[in-house]
């Protein structure tokens, strides 16, 4: 990875600058690889015309400065809740209203079908909601005992 300086400047958009060069780039914008699989690894800093100006194999090399700055634009840009329980779903039949808890709070969506869960991955899923609104179940061996019989009716 090559060294760099990154600020936010006046208007919050974030300037690059690489090291040793006297040019800036305003408006970069942190891109993930992986956003799913490997978030914590595999991200460009992109500039406004979409050229790449920088790779970054893992946030964890970063200086803590830096990397604040790259997460707190991503958080601002990603929104995928993490479901941590189901608490009610309505009917096993499709459509159906599904009671979550996330890490960003209590949910409420309404699944339209089966297809609307995705496997990524072993233990992973995607849950799409009638709006789009994706939700992410990281692994769901780690779910409570009910919320893993809720979901089983449903895969």
């Amino acid at each position: 990875m090559s060294h760099f300086e990154l600020k936010r400047n006046a208007f919050g958009r974030l300037v690059y600058r690489a090291a040793g060069e006297h040019e800036s780039h305003e408006g970069v914008v942190p891109v993930r690889a992986f956003p799913i699989a490997a978030p914590e690894e595999g991200l460009a800093l992109v500039s406004t015309d979409g050229r790449e100006l920088c790779w970054i194999e893992t946030l964890a090399e970063l200086p803590a400065d830096s990397r604040h700055l790259i997460e707190e634009e991503l958080a601002s840009r990603e929104f995928l809740p993490e479901i941590r329980r189901i608490v009610e779903v309505s009917s096993f039949a499709t459509p159906s209203t599904w009671r979550v808890e996330t890490d960003r709070g209590d949910a409420q969506f309404v699944l339209k079908g089966e297809e609307d869960i995705r496997r990524i991955g072993e233990a992973r899923l995607l849950i799409a909601d009638s709006h789009g609104i994706q939700f992410l179940i990281r692994d769901v061996g780690a779910l409570d005992k009910a919320s893993r019989k809720l979901l089983d009716r449903f895969l």
